[in-house]
This record gives structure tokens, C-alpha cells and sequence, in this order.
């Protein structure tokens, strides 16, 4: 199994209600990829930090196989979702794929 997870900063342009809806999209459009995606095990987005944190949302995900996680950046639901809801908003991104 590989793991994928990302945590991004959004950009500091947005209020408090714009950045509640933010992170419902972003949350809302990754989670609902479960079942969308070939080799896709779980997909989960957190959006509630702590104080101490230094981000604002994380993707915990976890994939059958590299072939896997490569095939769902590239698939067009992913595409979509990462074109739409994530990149617009988001300034900063640090990903980590490992063997689990």
C-alpha cells in the first residue's frame, strides 16, 4: 500500500466565511473521489488544525500501489477537483508518498 498525503497553506487573501467555504470544497471534492478512482483505498481531508499547526487542510490518502497513485493524478475527476476547488486557493504545498 502507498500513502499520500499534502498539506497546503491557502492564500491570505480570503475572510473567515471564504475560507470555511474553501475548505468544504476542497474537502467535499477530494472525498467524494472514493470510489471514482481505480486502486483509490481511502481519501480524507482534514480541515481543523491546531493552533500550532503551520497549514490549513491535509490530504490522508492511501492507494494499492504506486501504478495506483500515479493513475489518479492523471485521472480527469482528480483533474477537475484539483483544477477547480484546490489550486485556485491554495499558496503552498508539501506532499509525502511512502510505502505503508
Amino acid at each position: 500500500m502507498v500513502r499520500h498525503v499534502i498539506l497546503w497553506t491557502l492564500k491570505d487573501e480570503y475572510s473567515g466565511a471564504e475560507i470555511d467555504q474553501i475548505k468544504t470544497g476542497i474537502k467535499e471534492g477530494l472525498e467524494g473521489l472514493k470510489g471514482q478512482i481505480p486502486g483509490l483505498i481511502e481519501i480524507k481531508v482534514n480541515t481543523t488544525p491546531l493552533p500550532s499547526s503551520n497549514c490549513d487542510l491535509m490530504l490522508d490518502s492511501s492507494f494499492e500501489d504506486e501504478a495506483a497513485l500515479k493513475g489518479y493524478s492523471v485521472h480527469p475527476a482528480h483533474v477537475e477537483v484539483a483544477t477547480t476547488k484546490v489550486r485556485p486557493y491554495t499558496s503552498g504545498r508539501v506532499c509525502m508518498d511512502f510505502e505503508a
